[in-house]
């Protein structure tokens, strides 16, 4: 089968979102420690990101939010903290897997309603989104986004007219929701966080001195100075209250076995120096190295990882095979994620602007490369042309992660089936496209070990998902 490749094409996975908590139960403001928090997420998303705040013991419904297109240095200055006085505060950066990327679409979200104003924080998506948008409007709501974070909003906000409490208002709408949801939820005297009962995205619960913090990974706790209490257990609903009591509703827990968190997280998307569900992001990485190392291995001179999320696997590779572990790329520390793609009609190429090899540790060697996934193919079609250009004798390809087989309906960006390059491929195939002299996947009955034997979602790699998915592929936009 012809397999075209497209130089300027983007390769990558998408991140989620990240989101991030803070009520200072002393009553000075949070927006500056929630801005640092957010910083530290920025690798979850840098398409739009924004803060909302509000003052316990002022009128209820004033909340004072700013967000923006970018990334979180982009979006906010000093002028911005000015008007963001308040005690309790929600934060979000974005990258869309449902909805548009526009600024309508930005979080947090903030409602008002005859209870006051409720300010939330999404990462996630939810596979019943669009039965639940049409079973709202049909009752009048009128959505001002095309996120199924709005439309969690909406149902939060309609169940807090029948019950005592927000708390409960939001337990009764999450057992509405279908897919995944880590949620960071506002309301005038409260902080709550959520995750959804399979556990797909991470929370985690901190403090620092008399104020609490939720956040979608321990190194944001870490960045502001907070302590890490613990994680949000799947299915468990956490409030703080104004009188820094916390409370835990866990009535819609699952099963260990039946959890699924998102083996991704600890592959790729979390940055390493976190912690999900008491394992270290780093550890699991070096395991993925030590079980190519041990299931396949090959004989080389040098194991290198291709910056950032391959290295620590490399490391693992080398610790393993003896192998040597150096650095073969240098990168342009001033590109993110996300810059401006050079056109097709230019001589630059994007992973050329982020990488460059180092010909003096790679010309006349057989190098190992680690990389955490293949996608299109692109990328690494690409480095195993730098590196040889550079000199290299062999390059043998090694992957972190089984191949991308099926779609993700909850929250990574994976193509279309017919867009991965490990779809109605063999591995050889697949190293002949990209150049390598051999090709070897993380082995899937290895994933469960990265994280100890916890019970984890890898339907991208097998087709087989923790809940039924949707007979629609619902991760475009919601429109009619």
């Amino acid at each position: 089968m012809a397999y075209e490749l497209d130089p300027n094409q983007t390769t990558g996975l998408k991140e989620e979102c990240g989101v991030f908590g803070m009520y200072d139960l002393d009553g000075g403001n949070v927006a500056k420690s929630i801005y640092y928090g957010l910083f530290s997420l920025q690798h979850r998303g840098q398409e739009s990101c924004g803060i909302a705040v509000s003052d316990t013991n002022g009128p209820k419904g004033k909340v004072i939010m700013h967000k923006g297109m970018g990334l979180v240095n982009e979006v906010f200055d000093e002028e911005s903290f000015e008007p963001m006085k308040g005690n309790i505060g929600v934060g979000h950066v974005r990258y869309s897997t449902a909805g548009a990327s526009t600024r309508e679409n930005a979080q947090p979200l903030v409602i008002n309603y005859v209870k006051g104003a409720l300010g939330l924080a999404h990462n996630g998506n939810l596979i019943n989104a669009n039965e639940l948008r049409d079973e709202l409007s049909y009752s009048g709501a009128i959505f001002q986004t095309t996120i199924d974070s709005e439309v969690i909003a909406y149902v939060i906000a309609r169940e807090r007219l029948n019950t005592s409490s927000v708390e409960e208002a939001v337990g009764r709408a999450c057992r509405r929701l279908k897919g995944a949801y880590s949620l960071v939820v506002m309301s005038p005297r409260k902080l709550i966080g959520v995750r959804d009962p399979f556990g797909f995205k991470p929370l985690v619960l901190g403090k620092r001195d008399n104020s609490y913090i939720f956040a979608s990974e321990s190194c944001a706790l870490d960045t502001i100075g907070a302590t890490f209490i613990r994680d949000v257990e799947p299915g468990e609903i956490v409030t703080i209250t104004r009188d820094g009591e916390i409370h835990s509703d866990k009535s819609m827990c699952l099963p260990k076995e039946q959890e699924g968190r998102c083996i991704f997280e600890y592959i790729y998307f979390a940055r390493q120096d976190s912690y999900i569900d008491g394992i270290s992001v780093y550890e699991s990485r070096v395991k993925a190295g030590r079980f190519l190392a041990k299931d396949d291995p090959v004989d080389a001179d040098l194991v290198v990882g291709v910056p950032e999320s391959g290295n620590a696997a490399a490391y693992g590779y080398s610790l393993e095979s003896g192998i040597p572990y150096g650095v073969a790329f240098v990168k342009n520390t001033y590109v993110g994620r996300t810059f401006i793609k050079p056109k097709q009609s230019s001589r630059e190429s994007a992973v050329r602007v982020k990488l460059n090899p180092l010909v003096s540790n790679i010309k006349g060697k057989r190098i190992i490369m680690i990389d955490d996934s293949i996608v299109r193919g692109t990328t690494s079609d690409q480095i195993v042309s730098m590196l040889k250009k550079a000199g290299a004798k062999e390059v043998h390809v090694k992957i972190s992660s089984p191949p991308f087989l099926w779609p993700c309906y909850f929250g990574t960006d994976i193509p279309d089936r017919n867009q991965l390059i490990a779809y109605n491929r063999s591995v050889e195939e697949i190293r002949q496209i990209i150049g390598a002299d051999s090709l070897s996947y993380l082995r899937t009955n290895r994933l469960r070990e990265l994280v100890d034997g916890k019970a984890i979602c890898h339907g991208c790699f097998t087709g087989m998902y923790p809940l039924e998915p949707p007979t629609d592929d619902i991760r475009g936009e919601y429109e009619r």
